[in-house]
């Protein structure tokens, strides 16, 4: 048995796709004027002093909170063609030989996972990500439990499958937070669809 382990932003898409989403469900103008009114707060991110959880929730209160979580959802099923314009070439390759190979395939994921899912299931692929907080059917702009980054990817995992099943474990990842989920595999790739688009 096989299973893979991908990272997400960056490691199978061209950029990041939390501000790709608020674009697309917010417009240009709107996104342009929230990210002029949040730069305090994403510089501070920058420079270590707010972490990414906080940043994250500060981004996420201000574009999203109380909006009901079916709206939301509704626009993260109409993301999958945009996340198809930002998947790379060979990511989708390696994703569909794996498939092929009856693989069990992971999305490990710092982003939300709810924008993840609907284009995961067309690729056959399950997802574990960081959740929002949902109150009455209202997103309230905080993160349900903590931000899947770091170790918290590898706690997840292992929250989640019983990895003894596998003989096999593959990951792939691009920045530090994704080493720990690394050093899990049995085989790793680090960046490796960089240089290839």
């Amino acid at each position: 048995m096989k299973i893979v382990l991908f990272d997400f932003d960056g490691t199978l898409t061209k950029r990041d796709t939390l501000f790709a989403f608020i674009e697309h469900a917010k417009g240009k103008t709107t996104f342009w004027i929230g990210l002029l009114i949040l730069l305090p707060w994403l510089v501070l991110h920058k420079f270590g002093i707010l972490s990414s959880q906080k940043t994250k929730e500060k981004v996420l209160s201000y574009f999203f909170k109380g909006m009901e979580i079916s709206v939301f959802d509704n626009l993260c099923s109409s993301f999958i063609l945009k996340i198809d314009q930002l998947i790379r070439p060979q990511a989708i390759k390696k994703i569909k030989l794996y498939n092929q190979q009856n693989a069990r395939l992971v999305i490990v994921s710092a982003s939300i996972e709810n924008w993840i899912k609907p284009w995961a299931a067309q690729q056959n692929l399950t997802v574990i990500a960081t959740r929002l907080e949902v109150v009455d059917e209202k997103i309230t702009g905080r993160i349900y439990g903590k931000n899947c980054n770091g170790v918290e990817k590898v706690n997840r995992i292992k929250n989640e499958i019983d990895l003894s099943h596998f003989d096999t474990i593959i990951a792939y990842g691009d920045t530090p937070g994704d080493l720990p989920m690394l050093k899990l595999a049995t085989e790793k790739y680090f960046k490796p669809f960089r240089s290839l688009t």
